[in-house]
């Protein structure tokens, strides 16, 4: 009886480091552009209680967003990304791991390093502003669409993105009626140069999914220490400034001692 009272209380005080992988999953959609599997894995945070890993571009336009949480919540989320991604006609595949081995997470991109992404020192002046995206098949298109959209509308441009085959993305952020002009504009002056591959404008973006967005680097300030007035009283008269002037060696007399010299 002891000994099997000892063994449960062993089982019991089993190393618990692998306890926060036990009852979580990790869910993973892929699509075939970038804007779809942004708005996908919008979808996936908004209907369970997951967080966003990040995502995983592999070429040939493949791109996967990867979330964790429960096993429950991660079902319920790519249930959600696949029927999002299917509504846009670029799905590809998804994946549910229930209990990952703690070795997966060492060996795959899918840690929690985009949780540090944005140091404590810098933060993003377009936080809190809708997202706009327009993925073109062709640089010149992309550069033709990022024109239109700023001049259409009052929004910013945050970056691009490229995901290979030729396909790259614009992301605008703004107000979400200027959002959605601007990508309207950009979508007509894209199929007039070039190939429009998707559009995508999510008004009210997550924190996490805002955080895996890539932003460019004139968007992020540096923290600046505050800077304090100082009522320094001036002085009513100015210190005047000796200057010493050296005698000129030149006009000086120089007396010379006369030696004279006997001859013995």
């Amino acid at each position: 009886m002891e000994t099997y009272n000892q063994q449960s209380v062993n089982s019991f005080q089993a190393p618990r480091r692998q306890d926060s992988f036990k009852d979580t999953a990790l869910g993973l959609v892929s699509t075939s552009s970038f804007p779809a599997i942004v708005g996908t894995a919008d979808m996936m945070l908004k209907s369970a209680g997951v967080h966003l890993v990040g995502y995983e571009k592999i070429g040939s336009g493949h791109c996967t967003a990867i979330v964790r949480g429960g096993i429950a919540d991660v079902r319920l989320a790519v249930e959600a990304g696949v029927q999002t991604a299917e509504q846009f006609g670029q799905l590809v595949s998804s994946l549910v791991i229930p209990r990952p081995f703690p070795n997966l997470d060492v060996v795959l991109p899918i840690t929690n390093r985009f949780s540090q992404l944005i140091e404590e020192s810098n933060y993003s002046r377009l936080s809190n502003l809708a997202i706009g995206l327009v993925e073109t098949r062709g640089f010149p298109a992309m550069v033709g669409a990022c024109d239109a959209m700023l001049k259409a509308a009052d929004v910013h441009l945050a970056a691009y993105e490229k995901i290979g085959a030729g396909l790259c993305t614009a992301i605008i952020r703004g107000s979400v009626a200027n959002v959605a002009v601007a990508v309207e504009a950009g979508m007509f002056e894209a199929e007039r140069i070039g190939e429009l591959n998707a559009v995508m404008v999510i008004p009210r973006p997550l924190d996490e999914l805002e955080q895996t967005l890539p932003l460019a680097s004139c968007w992020i300030e540096q923290r600046q220490p505050l800077k304090l007035p100082l009522n320094i009283k001036e002085k009513e008269q100015v210190a005047e400034i000796e200057v010493l002037q050296l005698p000129d060696l030149t006009k000086v007399p120089i007396k010379i001692k006369e030696e004279v010299w006997h001859e013995e």
